[in-house]
């Protein structure tokens, strides 16, 4: 049977970079959906006090703004869930699975949305309707035979309500293991590990309202203007009232030079823009630490300038006495790190270092944030603790004004390890649980997302079931995820939409049809809220506003118990009791997680509620019961042995990162307006003297080799050389398709994060030598 599938009405909007060009992109999403006028009212309750949380990025808001908060992104988002377009039994009967594999990302979602539970036929090579009933037993049967509960992986997407999180932790560890795989361990993992390490809780310690107060906001590794566009106000806004805003970044990113507000409609369609920094540093990969470390070490010769003058001190003497441990070890690596190998790792020159010093040094309060820039590398943790020495030595941390701030990208990842998604979960949450429910909860170590994949192409694990997300696509290393989930006797997804990982299936295999954050859920005790957690640590209840796309699905919470009572029977709850109304499990949450006392009542306060944050408290919850400094040594190298013992000199540097018309795997068009890409995907961006010194021409296909000493070819095949401003040796192309290219064992010290911004490659001619002109 020949493929005939549905394709957009709208092609996308191929204009400007802002103003219209957002206007257009949003208009036609909004179009497409086939209910335009409701998903507009729905729209209009993003992030408003009892509508519904953005489901795109978790970046918060003022709570007491009444005003409209969306952007185009989120827009996007919520179309995309909203859409009238069903992947039903017919379409299932329509296509079989070989078929659609063959079937890009962006068209597999575009077709809507799941609708009813469906299991895989091997034989047909179909997935064929089932109920709910004999889907969960067929669950509970493969969990059931399994040898030992480590044997199953539960991963979580950052998609899931806090009440759904809860309710997963609670069945899984009574079920017997802590495998909680989940999109943390790919982005923020580094993060939650050295704030951990140094100040005791893995959490950004500022809140919304810190912007309006600080002095120098620093954004490191980040492109807010795709991923996290509602970031782009209170930047403006700073740089509007006298603030510096300072960006290292290497790609000049259209939507961190200039930002029009997407509810201010005079500017949208005048075109008109401000600017969103006052200093752009354009650093190597991977040298954001040395960076960091030049802007200290000069701050330490200023200081001691400062002291032999008998001028005011550059550091903060008072803080780093009464509430600090490790200064004069870290001030001696300072000094013994040299200024040549700063400027050499950091890609940046002195001036450069000591210009963005000075800004440091002059500003009263200063922010720090950053993202998947300085996450995703081998020495992440270092780079992070790195950042946190550096406000520690102005007492930059607790104040307000002033603080650091990993930004999300996703909306409930931080709640859902609030909640217990930890595959390392500390032993106070292990003890509180089982203090409430009366069980032996599993203590020893689970599985992260790497392990897990190991285990699962060894045979060691067996089952895996996916709480949202697409796991197949947004793992390194493709090839070898795809096979270790083929090589599970099951796969459950639970999910909004047809994406790969339902594609990618094991001996048996099930989708699991799930409410999304638009739409109403309807329980037997009434419609039901549930809550998130932003990246400030605001606690927001979220509402849907749309009649669901059948009756068929269910809310993820009702998944959840319904495996766990098919598995489980009523132990250690009442699952059935839970679904009736989230109140009972908002209780649990109460009587186990810290900062959620009396959560039913504070949730309902307009805006939601602050969960807290010791360090910005300036309490330590760490074993010196103070804040640490941590002396590392900046990398000897930056690149990896397995690189270097392959005895070939990388042609270039790759970054992974996203288009504009992207959120996660989710590929919302094949246009990238802010970086001028019309119509494709499949292309990496390179210095035009670097395209010509390896012997190609812009428009030439391409193939990227990964250098990596281990037998395993890692190829994608037929990318374009597009000439981009762009420094010297590196490269930048999309993911997930990009994701082939990322060893499995290159992962960050501590963390297990993927590297996926920094991959050693070469480029070969593709055997279709083509041009895109």
């Amino acid at each position: 049977m020949s493929l005939q599938p549905v394709q957009p009405r709208y092609k996308p909007y191929k204009g400007a970079a802002a103003g219209w060009g957002a206007l257009k992109s949003v208009t036609r999403f909004w179009l497409d959906s086939k209910q335009p006028f409701k998903n507009l009212r729905a729209l209009l309750k993003t992030n408003q006090n009892g509508g519904f949380d953005c489901p795109g990025c978790a970046w918060g808001d003022s709570p007491e703004d009444g005003r409209i908060k969306f952007c185009e992104n989120g827009a996007k988002a919520v179309n995309w869930e909203a859409t009238k377009r069903r992947v039903d039994a017919a379409f299932f009967a329509r296509y079989s699975v070989s078929q659609l594999r063959q079937q890009s990302d962006y068209w597999l979602e575009y077709q809507g949305r799941l609708t009813q539970p469906m299991r895989y036929d091997r034989q047909t090579d179909h997935y064929v309707p089932v109920s709910w009933e004999h889907a969960f037993a067929t669950v509970a049967r493969h969990l059931r035979n399994l040898e030992s509960p480590h044997q199953a992986e539960f991963y979580t997407s950052g998609r899931a309500s806090n009440e759904a999180a809860y309710l997963y932790q609670l069945f899984v560890r009574a079920f017997g293991t802590n495998n909680f795989p989940d999109c943390s361990n790919m982005c923020h993992e580094a993060s939650g590990v050295a704030l951990g390490q140094s100040l005791g809780v893995g959490k950004g310690s500022v809140t919304f309202h810190d912007f309006e107060h600080a002095d120098a906001i620093f954004v490191l590794g980040q492109n807010p203007g795709t991923n996290h566009p509602r970031m782009l106000e209170p930047l403006r806004e700073a740089v509007k009232r006298g603030a510096q805003v300072v960006c290292f970044n290497p790609l000049k990113e259209r939507g961190l030079e200039r930002f029009q507000h997407p509810q201010h409609a005079l500017e949208m369609l005048s075109n008109g823009s401000r600017p969103l920094n006052t200093a752009f540093f354009r650093p190597a990969l991977g040298g954001d630490m040395a960076a960091i470390r030049g802007i200290a070490k000069f701050l330490l010769q200023w200081e001691r300038e400062a002291e032999g003058k008998g001028e005011a001190p550059v550091f903060d003497h008072a803080f780093i006495a009464e509430h600090t441990d490790g200064v004069d070890a870290y001030l001696a690596e300072l000094d013994a790190t040299s200024w040549a190998q700063i400027e050499e790792q950091s890609g940046l020159t002195l001036d450069e270092v000591k210009t963005a010093a000075r800004i440091y040094r002059d500003a009263g309060s200063v922010i720090i944030c950053w993202a998947m820039g300085i996450t995703q590398h081998r020495h992440s943790v270092p780079t992070i603790q790195e950042i946190v020495n550096l406000q520690l030595l102005r007492g930059n941390v607790g104040r307000p004004g002033a603080g650091l701030c990993p930004v999300r990208g996703h909306s409930n990842v931080q709640g859902d390890r609030t909640m217990g998604i930890n595959d390392r979960p500390p032993a106070a949450l292990l003890d509180a649980l089982e203090k409430r429910f009366g069980f032996k909860v599993p203590r020893e170590n689970g599985h992260n997302t790497v392990e897990a994949i190991n285990a699962m192409q060894e045979g060691e694990a067996k089952v895996f079931i996916g709480l949202g997300g697409n796991f197949a696509q947004a793992t390194p290393d493709s090839p070898r995820t795809h096979a270790a989930l083929q090589n599970c006797a099951l796969t459950v997804q639970i999910s909004t939409k047809l994406n790969r990982s339902h594609l990618t299936v094991g001996h048996d295999a099930l989708i699991l049809p799930c409410l999304g954050r638009t739409d109403i859920d309807r329980q037997a005790e009434g419609p039901q809220a549930v809550t998130v957690e932003d990246s400030f640590s605001m606690i927001h209840a979220s509402y849907g506003q749309l009649e669901p796309s059948s009756r068929e699905m269910r809310s993820e919470p009702a998944v959840i118990a319904g495996i766990a009572k098919a598995t489980l029977g009523n132990h250690p709850v009442d699952w059935d009791a839970m679904v009736a109304n989230y109140d009972r499990i908002r209780e649990l949450i109460a009587d186990t997680i810290p900062g959620f006392d009396d959560f039913n009542r504070r949730v309902q306060h307009p805006g939601g509620f602050y969960l807290g944050n010791t360090a910005n408290a300036r309490e330590w919850s760490t074993a010196s019961g103070r804040a640490n400094f941590t002396a590392s040594p900046l990398p000897a190298d930056l690149l990896h042995e397995k690189v270097r013992s392959t005895g070939e000199t990388p042609h270039l540097i790759l970054q992974t990162l996203r288009s504009h018309d992207q959120y996660n795997t989710t590929i919302y068009g094949l246009d990238d307006r802010y970086r001028g890409v019309r119509g494709q995907r499949e292309v990496v961006f390179a210095n035009e003297a670097d395209i010509r010194r390896l012997g190609f021409e812009p428009g030439q296909k391409v193939d990227m080799v990964t250098l990596w000493d281990d037998g395993v070819e890692r190829r994608v095949s037929g990318f374009s050389l597009l000439a981009f401003d762009i420094p010297a040796g590196q490269a930048a192309a999309y993911y997930p398709e990009t994701n082939p290219l990322v060893p499995l064992e290159s992962y960050g010290d501590g963390s297990y994060t993927p590297t996926s911004k920094f991959v050693a490659i070469r480029l070969e001619a593709s055997r279709d030598n083509g041009r895109i002109l």
